[in-house]
């Protein structure tokens, strides 16, 4: 079955089960650790997840786990697609005159993707993410989600030629949250691209139009300590590389690391100080769209690696590993689906030239698709 009918048809089945994204949280609250995420935590989450359609539960979804983070809180991340029932519920929102400025949002992308011959929906599909801050200091219901954007229909490798496509999705998040961008900031996002050794790739865009204004930029696939390091000299990154070494080098001690990635923050005076690490430590580095959903046991070494740094929380990190399974077979009133879980990324946060924080990003993929 192709994944397109898939989607449509686990959409038309959990439209059976509830209206609201919500109704399908409640009924995984036994299957999340409340070490990860604690009962308080949990019902701002379904809070917020009371405002979004059900059917976003066909596509990947999850939560970002502070590990180095006593509380037990977690922010919600979700995935959707144009031409779905979810894309339909947004639109009508707007429509209606009942939608929020995250529908608008939502909508402002899909009709760019949904144009005939749509460049954008060339290099990055149908698809778009949503990253929710929840907590019990966030901001109330009118922040917007940070919204991201993956090259997965025609990948930008390395610093091949491609810095067109680099311009086109950075303006198409910006215009979709209002923001028009400066000439330095154009010009700090392509040094970033153009600083790219070959065979890495840009693998994810985003912004926070709710945090201080920056471009996120993930560029994954650095084959070493040192090449990692030079992309980031190359970009003006203002932290000191010795710090960024010292991570690597630990890690790779305990951990066979055969790729690194980097997450950067483009301003419209350069890079921020900020740093995210994410260090891969089997080979899972692929052009295919599905590569996150392979090797299930992957992580066992580096969870083993991260345990020796002093600002995770064991407990956290031994439910962490726990949340890792293979395909369960659930039922509902409208059928089985099968159930996947597992760990997308962890990401370790370097600023002040020391490691601050680790955030592991889980997921869970539901189909209804099943004969």
């Amino acid at each position: 079955m192709e994944l397109d009918e898939a989607v449509t048809l686990t959409e038309d089945r959990l439209a059976v089960e509830g209206g609201a994204l919500s109704d399908l949280l409640r009924h995984f609250r036994n299957r999340v650790s409340p070490v990860l995420i604690g009962d308080p935590e949990w019902e701002l989450i379904l809070e917020r997840a009371g405002e979004l359609p059900i059917t976003m539960g066909a596509l990947p979804f999850g939560f970002e786990l502070p590990l180095h983070e006593a509380t037990p809180r977690a922010d919600l991340g979700v995935s959707l697609a144009s031409g779905t029932r979810t894309a339909a519920f947004f639109a009508e929102r707007v429509r209606s005159g009942k939608g929020d400025e995250t529908a608008r949002v939502i909508a402002r992308l899909f009709r760019r993707m949904e144009a005939e011959n749509s460049p954008l929906r060339e290099i990055v599909g149908r698809k778009l993410m949503l990253e929710f801050d929840i907590g019990l200091g966030r901001d109330d219901g009118d922040s917007l989600p940070g919204i991201f954007l993956r090259p997965g229909e025609r990948p930008i490798i390395g610093a091949g030629g491609q810095a067109k496509d680099v311009r086109l999705v950075v303006d198409a998040l910006a215009s979709s949250v209002g923001w028009a961008l400066t000439p330095a900031e154009r010009d700090n996002v392509e040094r970033a691209y153009l600083a790219q050794p070959e065979d890495t790739r840009m693998d994810s865009f985003g912004v926070f139009p709710s945090r201080s204004r920056a471009i996120r930029l993930a560029v994954m696939g650095f084959q070493s300590e040192r090449e990692a390091g030079s992309y980031l000299a190359n970009t003006g990154w203002p932290g000191e590389l010795p710090a960024v070494h010292s991570v690597i080098s630990r890690f790779q001690e305990r951990a066979h690391i055969v790729r690194s990635g980097v997450n950067i923050d483009v301003l419209e005076d350069g890079v921020g100080p900020t740093l995210g690490l994410t260090l891969i430590v089997k080979q899972r580095y692929t052009k295919g769209s599905r590569y996150w959903l392979d090797g299930l046991t992957d992580w066992q070494p580096f969870l083993k690696a991260l345990g020796h740094e002093e600002l995770v929380f064991p407990e956290k990190l031994d439910a962490l590993a726990d949340w890792v399974s293979r395909p369960t077979t659930l039922f509902a009133k409208s059928g089985r689906y099968v159930l996947l879980r597992g760990i997308h990324h962890v990401k370790l946060v370097l600023s002040g030239n020391q490691l601050r924080a680790a955030k592991a990003y889980v997921f869970m993929v539901l189909s209804g698709a099943i004969s």
